[in-house]
């Protein structure tokens, strides 16, 4: 079977992580297709939503292969990683659709990273989370060194990356690393019902609102605000252009549920 998987539930696609008996580790052919079906999901305008998930049950993904890359380095098959990084996320900074981390088991290295990359992580509880490049001499390349302390403050993130300590899905959660956490058993409809409560929305707003977050990040407050008012944010303009902006107002007025179309 293919390394990884795909699935269209509607607006929804779900890529999954196929290497169970290897704890869904990120070889390069693993990496190359998770690429190929996120550049689709880019692609597509009915695909509003993704869902990234491991299978098995034990892992998210335990990061890089060590044994490809042990290939590698006597004399084999390179390493390599596509140019949108780890998981084919990790390095894609133009995707403006939602994708969410359903993480089940462990995410470590590389996995969490995938993780952290998404916009939304759910967790079971027994899942846990680490970055131990360290103990292999390795650092966390796949955006770890910087996406961590952006997300959860430079003492905590130091801490992990230091200490190269796992954490589990609560102590996640707390750190503001996870969005939440469910009971082992029950990610199957905690990712259905978050994909209802984005798929409510529309599709073009939520792309506006996280290319806004995203790129005014970089900006001082005032002028990421003064942005969207001088056509600095190119979703916003799409959004502003579209039927569903009137749809929306329409559908306000007339007490009834949007009808989207992502245009």
């Amino acid at each position: 079977m293919s390394k990884v998987l795909t699935r269209i539930d509607g607006h929804v696609l779900t890529v999954t992580i196929n290497r169970p008996e290897a704890m869904n580790a990120l070889d390069p052919e693993t990496q190359a297709l998770m690429s190929e079906a996120f550049d689709a999901f880019a692609a597509d305008d009915e695909l509003w939503i993704a869902v990234v998930r491991g299978a098995g049950g034990r892992a998210f993904s335990a990061g890089g292969d060590i044994r490809a890359m042990r290939t590698a380095l006597e004399g084999g098959a390179p390493y390599t990683i596509p140019a949108t990084g780890y998981g084919g996320l990790t390095s894609r900074f133009d995707l403006d659709k939602p994708v969410i981390a359903a993480v089940e088991g462990i995410a470590m290295g590389g996995g969490f990273e995938v993780a952290m990359a998404c916009d939304l992580v759910l967790a079971t509880r027994s899942s846990s989370f680490a970055l131990p490049e360290p103990r292999i001499g390795a650092v966390a390349y796949a955006g770890g060194m910087h996406r961590l302390p952006r997300q959860i403050g430079m003492k905590r993130a130091m801490e992990l990356l230091l200490t190269a300590r796992s954490i589990d899905a609560a102590q996640a959660a707390e750190w503001g690393l996870v969005n939440e956490v469910v009971d082992d058993g029950t990610l199957d409809a905690a990712i259905a019902r978050w994909c209802e409560l984005l798929c409510a929305n529309a599709p073009l707003a939520l792309r506006a609102t996280k290319a806004a977050v995203r790129d005014g990040l970089a900006l001082p407050l005032d002028e990421a605000i003064r942005r969207q008012d001088a056509g600095g944010y190119p979703a916003i303009e799409a959004m502003r252009g579209s039927r569903d902006v009137v749809e929306g107002i329409m559908a306000f007025n007339q007490k009834r549920a949007a009808v989207w179309e992502g245009r």
